[in-house]
């Protein structure tokens, strides 16, 4: 994110559940993972409350389709809404749109399914962080990053392809591995399907990484897409009206 002139969206403009029936919902993770606080940077940005409120507003559904377009963020607030979705009791359909790196490549093993277009992206690296401090002091930040691997590690390793050992995935973790669909199903329980046109997300953080296709880069920042409304039918609303009268 750019700290210049930053356009600050406040807490409450949290995410929305769409095309919500009596056994489905849509959720759209279409941002930068943040941590809880009063305020965003972005209003695309997703924070654990958002996803708590949305699946608070879904419970009982026999199935959730999850969009997710997001360069990452923050590890704890990853973490926090890949607990959270797994433990909902849904069928999770996860759908990549575009990418999903760092702690987002997290959150999408949180479905039962997972898909990924052909010219989709999946990054998985090690987590790092900025510190500053003793030698004491950096140690622990150190001893906390190792912690913090085995923990996605395990995640991981929950969803990989039988045959696929973790110290494959390890060195990839080492090197920020970008992955499209064909490559991440080698590795990871995934479905490949039909490429889609869909935008990088975030554009700015994605060149923080430093293997980031130029692909990404290259594509325009997505919108959430919108849901049309149906349209209003008045010839058919005026027979209907006629009907009545017969």
């Amino acid at each position: 994110m750019s700290a210049i002139a930053p356009q600050l969206a406040n807490k409450n403009q949290l995410m929305t559940v769409k095309n919500l029936t009596s056994q489905s919902a849509d959720l759209y993770i279409y941002g930068e993972i943040v941590d809880n606080t009063d305020w965003k940077w972005d209003e695309s940005d997703v924070m654990p409350d958002d996803v708590l409120n949305a699946l608070q507003q879904i419970e009982g559904l026999d199935s959730v389709n999850i969009y997710i377009n997001s360069p990452g963020g923050s590890v704890f607030a990853g973490l926090a809404i890949y607990n959270m979705l797994t433990r909902n009791k849904a069928k999770k359909k996860v759908y990549v749109d575009g990418v999903a790196a760092s702690i987002a490549s997290i959150i999408a093993m949180a479905g039962d399914e997972i898909y990924i277009p052909s010219n989709a992206f999946l990054m998985i690296h090690n987590p790092w962080t900025f510190a500053m401090g003793n030698a004491k002091e950096l140690r622990k930040v150190a001893d906390d990053l190792d912690q913090i691997s085995k923990g996605a590690m395990a995640v991981y390793k929950d969803n990989l392809v039988e045959g696929v050992e973790e110290s494959t995935i390890q060195t990839m973790l080492d090197n920020e591995t970008w992955l499209n669909a064909e490559e991440a199903a080698k590795y990871f329980n995934i479905n490949i399907v039909e490429a889609k046109d869909y935008a990088a997300s975030a554009k700015e953080y994605l060149t923080k990484y430093q293997k980031t296709p130029r692909a990404l880069l290259d594509k325009e920042e997505p919108k959430e897409p919108q849901i049309e409304e149906p349209k209003f039918n008045k010839i058919q609303f005026q027979n209907e009206l006629d009907l009545l009268t017969l």
